[in-house]
């Protein structure tokens, strides 16, 4: 669906901030000593970056692309799914506020972890929930993911624990997009029924 909305946006002249001027994508400032890293996949990363972005103690959030083959891959590559990419967030947190295992029992309920065919009304590889994990975090995100199991309402726990590889940042026009485009954000994001059903994955007060 959201590959149809960036289609329309345009064919209606809408533009998207930063697309028409084809912005180059900054990259990320370096993160502070004293911080951790820690990289999700959940569906559309508008809706990824916004939520973890409320955490406390995380820091920065940015959106992009990892686990797949091709080097540098641009929105329009990722989205033909060939790559192998997902469409991810890597979070920078203080764990002097927020541990790694916290930080996964925050990242659970933002997902329904029992579709492994997209996110939603997003379908296809890209879109698939995973956690990718550094051989340290690995242990730590196997016994999230157990315990988060059981908590579900309905459906078997199919999000995988991946290696962690290569992170790409993101075209600039994708970052920070809920808000930036607020409307659009949250059109998008209702005509989804992203938390609709993330209220029958997991509960009302989940």
């Amino acid at each position: 669906m959201r590959r149809l909305f960036l289609t329309l946006c345009l064919a209606l002249g809408l533009g998207l901030p930063g697309l028409a001027l084809a912005q180059a994508a900054k990259p990320a400032p370096k993160p502070p000593s004293n911080s951790e890293q820690a990289i999700f996949a959940g569906g559309c990363f508008w809706c990824m970056e916004h939520d973890m972005k409320a955490i406390v103690g995380v820091t920065a959030v940015m959106s992009g692309y990892t686990g797949g083959t091709l080097l540098n891959p641009r929105y329009e590559d990722v989205v033909r799914e060939t790559t192998g990419h997902y469409e991810s967030v890597r979070v920078t947190f203080d764990p002097s506020k927020i541990s790694y295992a916290q930080l996964l029992d925050r990242y659970w309920p933002l997902v329904d972890p029992t579709d492994d065919g997209g996110q939603f009304c997003d379908r296809g590889p890209s879109y698939r929930p995973a956690v990718f994990v550094t051989p340290a975090q690995r242990p730590i995100a196997e016994a999230s993911r157990a315990k988060w199991a059981a908590k579900l309402k309905s459906g078997m726990m199919k999000t995988q624990i991946v290696n962690a590889s290569r992170f790409f940042d993101a075209e600039a026009y994708h970052r920070n997009f809920s808000e930036t485009n607020s409307l659009r954000y949250n059109g998008y994001r209702q005509g989804c029924g992203r938390d609709a059903r993330l209220v029958r994955v997991w509960g009302r007060n989940h």
